[in-house]
């Protein structure tokens, strides 16, 4: 998808890691734009970073990082953002032009970063007998998430993938994870939300770019392993 003669020439680069979900959302946006990239994999499990992510951000030196003609753009959700206000086509937009939708859009997206994220942890970074409390609590979240934002609609940007879908279908990936270490059922306790996960999985832009939810529960598995938490 070309949207002016002066963006054919672009630089785009982004700097990941393949099982980060939050990488997944600038991925994903990428691809919903059809903008050509270069994806550089960082290490973040050594934590040797590359002299180019050290650079490019040196306050938290952490993925992902979007470079778009040599100057980097920081923070999954602000990545998103630029990338549809840049790339911008009606067709495809991520955000709502409403104002007060956006801001919604915002809040919302803003919420599974900050409480899935927290949550999700404490089922696989947690000795056993801590998991249960951290289970309801991600549970309860997802309820809600699946009540107040998607409600009935097949995307939570209502007809279309939008910046919520997008902020969120990175952890579809480490559903299967979730809900093995917390011996619960994903489908049963949020059947609309694995249904809006599994209708996103339809498009190329989504399947293509997130990680295989099998690697990443083996990988949890081997963190574990590594870090005595039994």
């Amino acid at each position: 998808m070309i949207f002016n003669r002066e963006m054919e020439n672009d630089e785009v680069i982004l700097l990941g890691f393949w099982p980060s979900y939050f990488a997944a959302r600038v991925r994903v946006a990428l691809a919903e734009k059809g903008i050509e990239y270069e994806y550089k994999e960082e290490d973040m499990l050594s934590g040797n970073r590359s002299p180019l992510l050290q650079q490019m951000n040196p306050v938290h030196r952490k993925i992902p990082v979007l470079i778009h003609n040599g100057k980097p753009v920081c923070e999954s959700l602000v990545a998103v953002e630029y990338i549809d206000e840049v790339w911008k086509d009606d067709k495809a937009l991520l955000l709502p032009s409403d104002p007060y939708e956006r801001a919604q859009a915002r809040f919302w997206a803003d919420y599974t970063a900050k409480k899935l994220y927290d949550f999700g942890k404490s089922l696989w970074d947690t000795k056993r007998e801590e998991i249960e409390r951290g289970k309801k609590d991600f549970i309860d979240s997802l309820k809600l998430l699946e009540c107040e934002a998607l409600g009935d609609k097949p995307y939570f940007g209502g007809e279309s993938l939008g910046f919520v879908d997008v902020a969120l279908i990175g952890f579809y990936s480490w559903f299967y994870a979730y809900e093995t270490f917390g011996n619960f059922c994903m489908e049963a306790e949020c059947p609309k939300l694995v249904a809006w996960g599994k209708r996103c999985m339809k498009r190329e832009s989504v399947s293509k770019s997130l990680a295989d939810p099998l690697k990443v529960y083996e990988l949890l598995l081997q963190f574990r392993k590594n870090y005595g938490v039994e």
